[in-house]
């Protein structure tokens, strides 16, 4: 396979970026602007979708109909990123080795996006911040708002990036690197390649029993990073 016939398709959080709880932070004030309210959790979010977590989360705080919600909520969620600027105080970072294990991949012609539980502009937001807008194509990513279930983002991801290259990336030509078993569970659903990341709240052990093709302990050797994409 030549690597220009690849598609890498990160997750943000954990993966990419520690975000200092900017999401979460978000959640709270759109629930409170929405109903007049503190809200008093957020649904579990490792490895999930926005849609998916903001379903759970207004049926957590109890919301009559809570799917009939989500749409409404997101788009809020979205209004509030856009009214951000830019802009989110401290505590958005890369995390150690991002920077160059995506400029690594970029020079040797592979394509790259995102497949992220986030909706888009909270993704980019992210990114930009912690910067690491270079080299990812957000226009071919899939976002947090189409589905609940993150291996239906694969297709997605997929489909747009064969509009823009003319390459189909089907079964192991796409790449889906990630933090959690759910990314891994989305790659093996939908034949593309798993690499597991254990920055986040799961271990090494965790994403391999997961059946990831490859596991890495963090992105800072970049070889390892490469070796593990290219499999």
């Amino acid at each position: 396979m030549r690597v220009g016939d690849l598609l890498v398709l990160w997750d943000v959080d954990y993966t990419l970026v520690d975000s200092g709880g900017l999401g979460t932070r978000l959640y709270e004030a759109t629930f409170s602007e929405m109903y007049g309210r503190d809200l008093s959790a957020v649904a579990p979010k490792a490895g999930r979708t926005d849609r998916a977590i903001a379903a759970d989360t207004l049926a957590m705080a109890g919301i009559a109909e809570p799917r009939a919600q989500i749409d409404d909520f997101l788009a809020a969620l979205a209004r509030r990123v856009a009214a951000m600027d830019g802009g989110a105080g401290p505590g958005v970072r890369a995390l150690p080795g991002a920077v160059a294990a995506i400029a690594a991949l970029a020079a040797a012609g592979v394509r790259q996006s995102v497949l992220t539980g986030n909706i888009r502009p909270l993704a980019a937001l992210k990114l930009s911040l912690a910067g690491l807008g270079e080299h990812l194509d957000l226009d071919v990513g899939a976002y947090g708002d189409v589905h609940e279930v993150r291996a239906e983002l694969v297709p997605v991801a997929r489909q747009g990036a064969l509009a823009a290259y003319g390459t189909d990336f089907d079964g192991p030509s796409t790449v889906l690197v990630g933090d959690t078993p759910l990314d891994v569970a989305a790659a093996l659903a939908t034949g593309a390649r798993a690499v597991g990341v254990a920055t986040g709240s799961f271990p090494a052990a965790a994403l391999e029993a997961a059946r990831a093709h490859a596991v890495l302990p963090d992105l800072t050797d970049t070889a390892l990073v490469l070796a593990a994409v290219f499999g």
